[in-house]
């Protein structure tokens, strides 16, 4: 697997970022450094001028990649799933059943997060924490009808579709895929966010997972 995707760059809306991190060394590091800085300190408290002291680089350096922190979180989260969206497709695209299909697309976007050492600049981990704590934030605002019309969202909303075609794969009769798949994928993130904190009004636990919840609730919904 290392190898053959060892070429492969994942695509983030090009209207979310000022020049593309991915070119050059300097953007990584803003990548890199941000993801881990922001699961230390936490997205409210995040500026550019403490990742500029984490790099070694004037803050001004960072805001020619980004004009804010809204548009490095939504870069971060969409870069997230679009990676998830690559391990779906690759996980999913050599079975013929299409019902243990759908379970291994629901059981992609809902595990957790192991590092993927394709990619070196980028601990999917810490970024899952992120993606889980923070992502509502990159969507709660007053400007997301706008950004949504923009494209920022694009990657988000095609791996919702791809997981709602699994859906109706299995019963095209059903009448509410979208909703089954957006949730799954939304409530995974609450799901674990639950676990982590909330433990008492979630039945998942170190033996029961997101995953085994939301296969469960799969295979209710559609009579499997």
């Amino acid at each position: 697997m290392i190898n053959l995707l060892s070429n492969l760059k994942i695509q983030v809306p090009d209207k979310i970022y000022i020049k593309d991190p991915e070119s050059s060394d300097l953007g990584k590091r803003i990548i890199e450094h941000s993801i881990l800085l922001i699961e230390e300190i936490g997205f409210d408290s995040f500026t550019f001028k403490k990742l500029g002291a984490k790099i070694g680089s004037n803050e001004s350096s960072i805001y020619r990649y980004f004009e804010s922190k809204h548009k490095l979180l939504l870069y971060l989260t969409s870069w997230y799933w679009a990676w998830i969206e690559y391990q779906l497709v690759f996980a999913t695209h050599n079975m013929p059943n299409k019902e243990e299909q759908l379970f291994k697309a629901i059981e992609v976007v809902t595990m957790a997060i192991k590092e993927d050492v394709t990619f070196s600049h980028i601990n999917e981990v810490v970024l899952n924490k992120i993606v889980v704590n923070e992502y509502s934030k990159s969507y709660l605002t007053k400007e997301v009808d706008t950004e949504n019309k923009e494209g920022y969202f694009v990657v988000y909303k095609n791996l919702v579709k791809r997981l709602s075609d699994f859906i109706s794969s299995v019963d095209e009769s059903y009448e509410f895929p979208s909703s089954l798949a957006s949730t799954i994928v939304e409530g995974s993130l609450h799901q674990h966010y639950l676990k982590s904190h909330f433990s008492s009004i979630t039945d998942c636990d170190q033996k029961t997972t997101p995953t085994d919840f939301f296969i469960n609730l799969t295979k209710k919904v559609l009579n499997l």
